[in-house]
């Protein structure tokens, strides 16, 4: 009797066919569509582990830190144009002349701060993601610990107490956004 309240267990490729929609035929799967069905299931659960690995989670954030970065590095270079200090160097040059200086300063600050926000994503992340794995948990305090981590991480050239300050700010901040991202926001149809 309890048998019969037991969810089936269903391979897949192999459901209970159902009748086609307009035609109303049924119609088994083949073994070939079964097999295509398999690996399509198997290529999906590749791309889930890769994208979950903190390699991946570390890749994808540091290319969206360098985006990030350089996005911001071209909005601040349109003030520097504008600088009145600055504009004496270019006293004295064509147009030409100008553009390819000014592109080549934009190109170069782009790069510099690029890098600098893909490595705090990458290490950021990563640091996450190697966290959560050690500690098999998913909560705020993988995200404390990362930043810790990380602004010791990124102040080890000033010394110690750079690095405990350091560690401590980004922590702060890491639980800050952490705690914001994981607020439920109020359902606006009640």
């Amino acid at each position: 009797m309890a048998a019969s309240y037991l969810t089936p267990f269903v391979i897949p490729g192999y459901e209970p066919p159902a009748p086609d929609p307009q035609t109303g035929e049924v119609r088994i799967k083949t073994t070939d569509e079964r097999r295509d069905i398999i690996w399509q299931m198997k290529q999906v659960r590749m791309v889930q582990e890769g994208m979950e690995s903190p390699v991946a989670k570390a890749a994808i954030s540091g290319a969206m830190g360098f985006a990030l970065g350089a996005f911001f590095s071209l909005m601040g270079s349109s003030f520097t144009i504008e600088d009145p200090f600055q504009r004496a160097q270019y006293d004295g040059m064509t147009t030409r002349a100008k553009a390819r200086v000014i592109f080549a300063d934009m190109g170069k600050g782009m790069w510099r701060q690029g890098k600098g926000f893909g490595a705090v994503g990458a290490l950021y992340a990563g640091t996450e993601c190697v966290v959560e794995g050690f500690r098999a948990k998913n909560d705020l305090y993988n995200s404390v610990y990362a930043g810790l981590i990380s602004g010791a991480v990124l102040a080890r050239n000033s010394g110690p107490r750079a690095m405990l300050f350091g560690g401590i700010g980004f922590a702060a901040f890491s639980a800050a956004i952490d705690t914001y991202m994981r607020h439920d926001s109020p359902d606006e149809d009640a």
